[in-house]
């Protein structure tokens, strides 16, 4: 399986394990990590749930060679991108967190970070744009112009440039942000279930008009790409392994 969970107590502690594809979500993937978080949310007996990528890498994003696979019913993109979960979900990222990888950590409710992980949206960089939520999620999370830069570059952010900006809650030495997450979720689940469950209902329901102009937005930007010539050689000049020379159409 692509995809270990364990528990600790109240916490389950999900693993994305395809290491040697640095992580990249293909469709048994998404598959997996749907089911992983459906029996967290569906057990009573756990209050949080980590996701992490292992020692190394997060997660570099969609296969781009396979594709990843038809969205859940209860998660959407990735088994996570669309979810609506009542308990809390932490992002331990330990190495590179790119493109779908940032998206789904910024689908999570908190991040911790290792100080040499590493944030970032290349998808300009292959003719395409960030899809799975990363368009309108990133601006939220981050000041706008960092979004921007982000988002137009391609250029990823150091974890202690992150934690500094917002964006990450805690960060940890290297390999240690799955035990920075355990920690932070103790301190969540010394609260009322009650209490946690409808501070997160509050607060999405407050995003969740934004998120569906941003899902209309992203649609729309996405119909573009996908009939132009720049992302055709985009994908075509990363499996080729050169810089692109962009048709700009």
């Amino acid at each position: 399986m692509p995809v270990l969970t364990r528990t600790e107590g109240p916490i389950c502690i999900i693993t994305l394990d395809r290491e040697a594809k640095r992580n990249a979500i293909n469709a048994e993937m998404t598959e997996s990590i749907d089911a992983a978080l459906n029996e967290f949310e569906d057990d009573d007996t756990l209050r949080v749930a980590i996701v992490t990528g292992g020692p190394n890498v997060f997660c570099a994003g969609t296969d781009i060679a396979e594709g990843s696979g038809t969205p859940t019913k209860r998660g959407g993109l990735y088994g996570i991108i669309e979810r609506h979960a009542s308990k809390p979900v932490i992002a331990a990222v330990e190495g590179m967190a790119l493109g779908g990888g940032f998206e789904i950590a910024l689908s999570c409710d908190l991040i911790v970070a290792a100080s040499d992980a590493r944030f970032g949206l290349p998808e300009v960089r292959r003719g395409l744009v960030a899809t799975s939520s990363g368009m309108f999620r990133a601006p939220r999370a981050l000041p706008l112009n960092v979004a921007r830069e982000l988002l137009l570059t391609g250029d990823p952010i150091d974890a202690e440039r992150a934690e500094g900006l917002g964006l990450v809650n805690r960060l940890a030495e290297p390999g240690g942000a799955v035990d920075a997450a355990i920690e932070l979720a103790e301190r969540i689940i010394l609260n009322a279930p009650t209490s946690i469950g409808q501070t997160l209902g509050v607060i999405d329901a407050i995003y969740t008009d934004a998120d569906g102009k941003g899902w209309d937005a992203t649609r729309s930007a996405l119909k573009v790409i996908v009939a132009s010539e720049d992302r055709h050689e985009g994908v075509k000049a990363f499996f080729e392994k050169r810089v692109p020379i962009w048709p700009g159409r």
